[in-house]
């Protein structure tokens, strides 16, 4: 996780895994159910109109029943190299949105996703910061390995 800039954060992990599948678990909901948040969340909530202007929506359930929504707009799709998209939380801590870019990045038989959120000002940016995000993150795509390496093995569940 980098911080490029007053606005953005950046943050990269390679997957041994091929690119289209690694693109198919950020935009399917039958695989972003499977690994979307940290430990002890589940995404309860996933509806995704892949299109451009299409909306999505998320909703994870966390310990003690704490939910979290979040939701946006479809900005670019080109699959399997990049994925545009503005977000929202419900209860968002900062005013505006964000603007999240992934670029999925193809080589020697391994994916490197580099997923971009850019926030409307440094104060939001900060105030993300101080949460849990790089622990939350981080075990989500732990999760998402897992889901992968899975996927791999012919496992469709």
């Amino acid at each position: 996780m980098t911080t490029p800039g007053d606005t953005a954060i950046v943050m990269t992990r390679s997957f041994d895994a091929p690119r289209r599948l690694a693109f198919d678990a950020w935009t399917k909901p039958e695989l972003l159910v499977r690994w979307y948040g940290a430990r002890g969340w589940s995404l309860v909530v996933c509806e995704v109109d892949l299109r451009v202007g299409g909306a999505w929506r998320f909703v994870q359930r966390g310990p003690g029943g704490t939910e979290m929504g979040q939701s946006g707009l479809y900005r670019e799709i080109v699959p399997p190299e990049r994925l545009v998209y503005t977000e929202v939380f419900d209860n968002q801590s900062y005013p505006g949105e964000s603007l999240v870019t992934h670029v999925f990045t193809a080589a020697g038989g391994r994916t490197t996703v580099s997923s971009t959120v850019v926030y409307p000002s440094k104060e939001a940016r900060d105030i993300v910061l101080a949460y849990p995000m790089r622990r939350g993150v981080a075990e989500s795509f732990v999760r998402l390995d897992e889901v992968l390496t899975a996927q791999m093995q012919g496992d469709t569940a």
